[in-house]
């Protein structure tokens, strides 16, 4: 059965969701179509608003046949780490092609990209420490750098689709088969657009909707079956979770901070004096922001001190990879058993308390995200994969 795998996340799932996994297959020409999706915590460190399992549903219900988890030690990372991980699940998943967003207005091959990172890494890398910490961000940083040694392609690393859509082809080019690309144009909402269009809206503005109670604006731009669901959940956001987060800032000792991942530069000093004075999640991050320190960063490392992250866990995770399903469809649980000889990650499809070990980062993660609301249910123990006809 021929596949094409997407990495999403669905905060939550909307039309543009549904078009991406609709073209997905027909660019494609594939049988299957495989979404790696992010848990409970984000690649830009934001819980979901609705569980993983919520969201895999809506999934499996709008085009997609297998849903595979994006463990936590891979989704809530810079756009590098978080495509490698993506990709790595996929090609263990013996995937044929990748399609993923774009917001690049003009045609990009990123699969010559791809291999042309490939073929001359070592001079990125050298190009990099030239000009690492000259006050620019890495974006800025990676964008000269690329338009010294491949100018012809014009590259900017400014929009966040297409960042990813380059960590992607990066990482697809370093396997020995690498998946088909098939970028797909971002249809007129943009990542950051806060505008709900007629058909369309960006996740941003959906959820920025519902956090103002105007759930009759986002109606057009869901499936039903996600607009309702939308409106009887526990809609979290990161303020559900700062009374913890504050308590674990000011409870905890710089020390005991630093062994936190990726912890780095006495930041945690900074923290600690923004977690005094601000009453929100949001006045925290923006007391703590600098020009260094980005709110999509500073996200990120409130996630990982949230759940007490080290760099030991997050580097076990890398070592010791895994395939946790959380649903699929007929032509899905087919996928499975015809790939079985060639998938080359251990496939979860149920928590058990030997699985649990090596899931221990996940599970903590998931419990700590039911923490949001007492309407979340048990995220693993005693849960099975979704199936929809």
């Amino acid at each position: 059965m021929k596949s094409c795998g997407i990495i999403v996340e669905y905060n939550p799932f909307h039309n543009g969701h549904l078009y991406h996994a609709q073209r997905a297959r027909e660019l494609s020409q594939a049988e299957v179509v495989i979404a790696v999706m992010s848990g409970n915590f984000l690649q830009r460190g934001e819980p979901a608003i609705v569980d993983k399992w919520t969201r895999a549903k809506a999934a499996l219900l709008h085009g997609v046949d297998l849903v595979i988890e994006l463990p936590f030690a891979y989704s809530v990372q810079s756009a590098d780490y978080f495509a490698k991980g993506g990709i790595k699940l996929l090609q263990a998943l013996a995937c044929d092609a990748v399609c993923f967003g774009t917001d690049q207005s003009t045609a990009f091959d990123y699969a010559a990209f791809g291999s042309f990172v490939k073929d001359n890494q070592a001079s990125i890398d050298q190009a990099y420490q030239r000009i690492k910490n000259n006050g620019m961000s890495y974006p800025q940083q990676m964008t000269a750098v690329f338009r010294q040694l491949y100018p012809e392609i014009g590259l900017d690393f400014s929009t966040p689709n297409h960042i990813l859509g380059l960590s992607y082809a990066k990482e697809n080019a370093a396997y020995e088969r690498p998946m088909t690309l098939y970028p797909l144009a971002r249809e007129q909402a943009g990542y950051h657009d806060a505008t709900i269009y007629p058909q369309f809206a960006s996740a941003t503005a959906i959820r920025q909707a519902i956090g103002d109670n105007q759930f009759k604006k986002i109606a057009p731009v869901l499936p039903t079956w996600m607009f309702e669901t939308l409106q009887q959940a526990p809609n979290v956001t990161w303020e559900n979770y700062w009374p913890l987060l504050k308590y674990k800032l000011l409870s905890t000792s710089p020390i005991e901070l630093q062994r936190i991942y990726q912890m780095k530069e006495g930041i945690e000093y900074r923290l600690q004096e923004a977690a005094k004075t601000a009453d929100s999640f949001q006045s925290f991050i923006t007391l703590a922001k600098t020009k260094r320190y980005t709110w999509t960063r500073l996200q990120r490392l409130a996630v990982y001190l949230l759940n007490n992250v080290t760099q030991a866990e997050i580097n076990a995770v890398w070592s010791n990879s895994y395939l946790q399903v959380l649903g699929f469809t007929e032509k899905g649980k087919q996928y499975l058993r015809e790939h079985k000889k060639t998938i080359t990650l251990p496939i979860i499809a149920k928590v058990s308390k030997e699985v649990g070990q090596q899931m221990a980062l996940a599970i903590r993660a998931d419990r700590l995200y039911q923490l949001g609301a007492p309407e979340i249910n048990e995220q693993n123990f005693g849960r099975f994969p979704l199936r929809e006809s």
